[in-house]
Parts: C-alpha cells; structure tokens; sequence
C-alpha cells in the first residue's frame, strides 16, 4: 500500500504560499488580485508539466484531467486557491494541492485509472473580494444566477465581470463540470475539534444547516448629560438585556448548537448622545433542523415593544443542513482504517463548494486539524505531517473508488 510523498507535498505547499505572502506568514490571496492569477498561472504550469489536461469554463473554474481509460465522467477533487484577507496557508488551497499529489503519486506508481481525474480549482470561493462566498460552485450547481454574480462589485468598484476577463480565465460555458462519479474535497478543519480529541482525520459526513437573522431596535436619542435615566428610550441598553436572555434560551437548547451575534451597529454612535438605533445580526448552525427551528422561535418571541423602544426582526437568509454520500464517506472512513489513522464522523460548521457540489454530485469532504483550531488568519496552521495523512486518505479513496468502477459497481457510488 503505497502512500503520497510527504517532503514534495510539503515543498508544492510552500511554494504557493509565496504567492501573496504577508509579513506574520500568512496569505492574501483575493479573487482575481495579481496574486491569485499567479497562483492559478502556477497551477496550471505544474499541471501541464504532468501532462494534465487544463481548461477553465465562464466562470474561471479550473479543470486539470488525468485521463482514464474509459470514456466516462471523472472523479473529481477540488477546493479553491483564493483566500480571505490575512489568511492563512493551507485554507483552500490544501484541498487543492493535495489532489495534485494525489495525480503525481497515481503517475509515479503507474496506476491505471478506468475513469478520468480532475483537480478542480473554484473561483471566488471566499467572497473575500466579491460577494457571495462560493460564488461559481453556486452557479454551476444553479444556486446562484450568473449574471448577477457577474455584476458582483469589490469595494473599490472593480465589476466581478471585468476582474475575470483581465485574469485571462474566461472560458466556454461547454467546460463546465455537469457529470462526475464522485466529488472529494480535502480542507483543514478550521475548528479545534480534531487537535482536542487527538483525532488525525475528520470524515465529514454533510455541512450543518444555519439561519441568520437581523433584529433591529428603535428608540429615541437625546442628550447623554441632562436625560435622566427613567425617562430614556434607549435601544442600546434594551438590546443588551434581550441579548443576555436570548443567550441563556439558546444555550438551553443544545449543547451542539452554535449561535453568533456577529455585526452590531449602534446609531449615531456617538459617546454624548443616546442611540436611537441598534442592529444586530444573530446567526445559529446546528445539523438538526428542529434545533434551528427553535431558534426562530426564540427570535420570534422577543417583545414588539419594551421600555419605550420598538423591536422587529428580519430573516437574511438560512440553509438547509446538506447531508453527503453515505457510501463515499465509508470508503473515506475505510481509508482510515487502513491507515490506522484515528478519525471521528462530523460535520462542517463552515460552508464549503462541497455543499453546492453535493446537489448534483455524490460528495464528501475530509478534514485534517487546525492547530488552536485558527484559519482565516495569519495563525493558521496544519502540520505537514497531518497533510500528508490526508492525502493518503484521499489517495486511497479515489483507488477504492475506482477499483468500484473497474468491478462495474457504478451503482454504488
């Protein structure tokens, strides 16, 4: 049982972290940014030089195809090579170079492959630069309108549209990816679940469902010295008692949920003056969608008014907890095994392409630890040795799924 090769793993990662490196080592790498097209430039040099196929489809998607010996869909492993700002070095582009040395190792051991390979790299699966996040595995999975996200404006006013067509990587629609055998995604976790449990590999069984919602208090503002307290209809102070509450109603629920009042903004925000507005945003995740709807019914139960100020709420948006390929996440669980590698089924609590892809595409993910469970920060940090051991669970995914495909098992993919 042969595995991937750890040092040039370690050598192709350190390499792409050149590409918009900051000074506390980690990376910025936005959509579309000068950075960006020279990591995609790179990868597609590396791929080339392995004798890959490489096109790209309208949205920039990346495809590099190790061909198989059967006309049939490919097995796909993808994640995206764009970052947030100040992030860190193995968000994204971990899933994408590990498939990489997955191809090379495939090569080295001249394995022959009934159905093609294609490492996969998404655009604008940050929305870093350009909202929304996963913004081209959303439209190539119909989630998102195309034209809409070609409008799609960064903050200085650069139009999505014209960013992809100075990058170089307009391609044909005709090359998007419509039909695969399976869709693999490797990533770090970006939690500390795995390092605190000792676990090596996380088998990712689906992406938990959340909602978000926007509550919004109005009051009165007047002066901050001559208004005596009793007769303030101050929203800041009602949304800090309303929040405490929320908190223990919501704690109260589950021990796995977990909820975020992530904006506040307070209006004017001026020290000498009472506000007369708060917005906050709650957000919640949890696999269940009981859990989530409960949630709601917390929101949904805050008074209309209280000590003078008038309370509403508004729903931002929500998704459904995404649940993948049962028999692709035992054939990663097998992997493990073999390995001896220790692991634990869960779910993702971010998002990731995996979730769009899984709509139309048997999916899963793999997960490798994030050291204090850091990302989309500078800090992040996933051992070298902890990536090699994903790439060897993803290596002996793909051979076991292919090995389905030479046995005429196509059915249980």
């Amino acid at each position: 049982m042969y595995t991937c090769n750890k040092s040039r793993l370690e050598e192709t990662l350190n390499e792409f972290s050149s590409f918009g490196k900051t000074p506390n080592n980690g990376v910025t790498r936005l959509c579309f940014s000068q950075e960006d097209v020279q990591a995609r430039n790179y990868f597609r040099k590396c791929c080339e030089e392995l004798g890959l196929d490489v096109a790209w489809d309208d949205m920039g998607n990346m495809y590099a195809k190790l061909e198989g010996k059967k006309d049939m869909p490919p097995i796909v492993i993808g994640s995206h090579l764009d970052s947030v700002e100040k992030g860190g070095r193995f968000d994204g582009v971990l899933g994408v170079l590990t498939g990489l040395e997955v191809v090379k190792t495939l090569i080295d051991h001249k394995q022959e492959l009934d159905a093609p390979i294609v490492v996969m790299n998404f655009t604008n699966e940050e929305g870093a630069r350009f909202d929304p996040a996963m913004m081209s595995s959303g439209v190539l999975a119909n989630k998102f309108e195309k034209e809409k996200m070609l409008r799609s404006t960064d903050k200085n006013g650069v139009i999505f549209k014209d960013a992809l067509k100075a990058s170089g990587y307009v391609g044909d629609e005709s090359n998007r990816l419509k039909k695969a055998l399976a869709y693999l995604e490797l990533h770090i976790e970006q939690g500390p679940v795995l390092e605190s449990e000792e676990l090596e590999i996380g088998v990712v069984e689906g992406v938990l469902g959340m909602v978000c919602y926007e509550i919004t208090i109005t009051g009165e503002s007047n002066h901050a010295g001559t208004t005596p307290m009793k007769l303030r209809k101050d929203p800041f102070l009602l949304a800090t008692d309303l929040i405490t509450e929320m908190r223990k109603q919501l704690s109260d629920i589950d021990d796995e949920l977990v909820f975020t009042i992530g904006r506040v903004n307070v209006t004017p925000n001026i020290h000498t003056v009472i506000p007369n507005k708060v917005v906050f945003t709650l957000e919640a995740r949890h696999q269940d969608p009981r859990k989530i709807k409960e949630v709601e019914e917390v929101i949904f139960g805050l008074p209309e008014e209280e000590n003078g100020c008038r309370v509403s709420f508004e729903k931002l948006w929500s998704r459904d907890t995404v649940e993948f390929d049962e028999s692709i996440c035992a054939h990663v669980q097998n992997a493990c095994e073999e390995y001896s590698y220790s692991f634990k089924r869960m779910y993702s609590g971010a998002g990731h392409d995996a979730q769009f892809m899984a709509s139309y595409i048997p999916s899963a993910m793999i997960f490798v630890p994030s050291v204090n469970g850091k990302s989309h920060c500078e800090e992040e940090l996933t051992s070298f040795e902890d990536c090699a051991k994903g790439a060897n669970v993803l290596l002996r995914t793909v051979l076991a799924l292919q090995q389905k495909i030479s046995k005429q098992e196509l059915k249980t993919l």
